[in-house]
């Protein structure tokens, strides 16, 4: 259990991310390819991921470099998560390239404390070295995470409009109390379900909170307490209708005027109330076309409280925009808990030798 314990001043310098944090996103995504568990929901990026790296260079580094200081497990090195990341990948890869070697240095003899750091690892205090570990990250960035940032990025602009309306409706309260089912708010203490049992005390440097696409279950914080403080956590239900599920008949109907207008109207979320009035209809036509959408894998719906709110899926959005460019990719990744036996494809005909523990 990972308690955080939040003061006044904490409670006003709560922040959620505008957008996706890249070097989160690449860590958990990296834990996803690790494990097997919760790989159902992220089936159609799992298997473009594997075709992606499959007999490539980048296959190989990715399971010689990053594997091995990206484990899924209780401990990795946090400069590989710096704060710089929330303005972008290259901010990010220029703070993990300016990290200072001792702090390198203490957070790899960590890693190698929990028995899963490669003997290499210690070359990463050089800066040539940690040279070439960027250079892995970013071409791994653009290669796995980059094709699928439209949709990782509607995800997340769904999550804002439902923290938006939790603060609203209930304060800050409510915004901690749905954030997610493995968090319960009791205040002043946030208590969320942990590998590990610590207190963080925040102490007037307030909270980051990260919705992450590839999170999977588990929230993630950073192992270092003294770092300002951020908690990465899975995104609300994020995946779409798998195609096969979409039928011809739900994508028509939204040729519709009304279901149209409808779509640009969740486009900013709306509870059937709100979107009944706006399309001048009553409830229960409102709720006929929210399930139309809804079934077209295009709108999802989620219950706050006595209402029932609605946002745009990826697909939705991208329907507003471009009705040929929607994704159906996914992903989710988990959190700091024992690895299992790495599912990444080596180079045939010759794999490299599995990185040292």
């Amino acid at each position: 259990m990972l308690r955080i314990h939040f003061t006044p001043d904490d409670l006003s310098l709560i922040r959620v991310a505008n957008t996706p944090d890249p070097l989160w996103e690449i860590t958990s995504s990296l834990h996803r390819l690790q494990t097997s568990q919760g790989r159902w929901a992220y089936a159609h990026w799992h298997r473009a991921t594997r075709e992606a790296l499959t007999g490539t260079r980048l296959g190989a580094a990715v399971r010689r470099l990053l594997v091995p200081v990206l484990p899924r497990a209780r401990y990795w090195p946090d400069f590989l998560s710096p704060q710089e990341s929330e303005d972008g990948l290259e901010p990010g890869l220029a703070a993990i390239l300016d990290t200072p070697p001792r702090r390198v240095a203490e957070e790899v003899a960590l890693l190698a404390r929990f028995g899963r750091a490669p003997t290499w690892a210690y070359r990463l205090t050089e800066r040539h070295f940690r040279g070439e570990l960027v250079r892995v990250l970013r071409d791994y960035h653009d290669t796995v995470v980059a094709p699928h940032q439209e949709f990782i990025g509607a995800s997340l602009a769904g999550e804002r409009v439902l923290l938006s309306r939790a603060l609203l409706d209930g304060g800050v309260g409510g915004l901690l109390s749905g954030l997610s089912p493995a968090m319960r708010w009791r205040p002043p203490v946030l208590h969320v379900d942990y590998v590990q049992d610590r207190d963080l005390y925040l102490g007037g440097r307030g909270l980051r909170l990260v919705p992450s696409y590839f999170c999977w279950q588990s929230p993630v914080s950073l192992a270092d307490d003294t770092l300002r403080p951020v908690l990465v956590y899975p995104l609300h239900d994020s995946r779409p209708a798998a195609p096969p599920e979409r039928s011809e008949a739900s994508l028509s109907a939204l040729l519709g005027r009304t279901r149209a207008a409808a779509l640009h109207t969740l486009a900013c979320g709306a509870t059937t109330s709100e979107l009944a009035r706006h399309l001048g209809v009553s409830p229960a036509t409102a709720t006929h076309h929210t399930t139309v959408l809804r079934d077209a894998g295009l709108v999802r719906s989620r219950r706050v409280r006595n209402t029932v709110l609605h946002t745009l899926t990826p697909l939705g959005a991208a329907m507003l925009r471009r009705p040929d460019t929607a994704h159906s990719s996914q992903g989710r990744s988990g959190a700091r808990v024992p690895a299992e036996a790495p599912d990444i494809p080596a180079d045939p005909p010759a794999p490299p030798s599995p990185p040292e523990r």
